[in-house]
């Protein structure tokens, strides 16, 4: 399978691409802000990739700023759980104060095509097996996605060495405890991990350092 992508100028939240190879069809995950359109325009050109979806983990507008236009711009759908997806339409439902004033006298949409996602649902696109785990605690619908039960697309839910944050408007710490013992510790060691932010890691590896994953399953017991 290639991995691919980048990390978005503003709070660097990766922007994965997934294939099964070089020359063809794509899913794109969470296309961040500002706009990424031209930067993700280049990577595809580079690996001669086409789109056919975008996956979103969660309806932070770090990870969902550039969907309209690469939904839109490509003709394609757009993957998100049912709990998130009016934050596509209204975005500042689930961000501080101080980052709605920063939004002022924007306006946001969701794109043309939008299909809803339920925990466990199962899919296939380009290729690639895809199940969605529905893991709220950072916001209420977030999703990771299990691809050929190898790679995990963590979003916001777990990184290298921590967790996303449970505070903020929707978030639940007690969600994210059930989240991390029910849903990340019950994965097995050797899947590859790709985090909405921060550098890649693997299951077994966090299950040994993660300070918070130690501590949910200390709880757990």
């Amino acid at each position: 399978m290639l991995v691919t992508g980048f990390p978005a100028q503003m709070y660097a939240t990766n922007c994965w691409v997934l294939a099964t190879g070089e020359g063809s069809e794509c899913i794109v995950i969470d296309p961040g802000m500002p706009d990424v359109s031209m930067e993700l325009a280049d990577l595809l050109d580079k690996h001669h990739l086409k789109p056919v979806a975008t996956l979103i983990t969660h309806g932070h507008l770090d990870h969902t700023f550039s969907v309209v236009p690469v939904c839109d711009g490509y003709g394609i759908p757009a993957y998100i759980h049912s709990e998130d997806r009016n934050l596509l339409n209204d975005p500042t439902a689930a961000i501080t104060p101080e980052f709605r004033r920063m939004l002022d006298g924007m306006s946001f949409s969701e794109p043309r095509e939008v299909r809803e996602l339920k925990s466990g649902e199962e899919f296939e696109l380009v290729g690639l097996k895809i199940k969605a785990i529905h893991s709220p605690g950072h916001t209420r619908g977030s999703l990771m996605f299990l691809v050929d039960g190898q790679t995990l697309l963590s979003g916001d839910v777990l990184f290298a060495g921590s967790v996303g944050r449970t505070d903020l408007p929707t978030g639940s710490s007690a969600d994210m405890q059930i989240t991390l013992s029910k849903k990340v510790l019950t994965l097995d060691d050797e899947i590859r991990v790709l985090p909405g932010h921060g550098p890649e890691t693997k299951i077994g590896y966090e299950r040994k350092n993660n300070p918070y994953l130690i501590e949910a399953a200390r709880a757990s017991r």
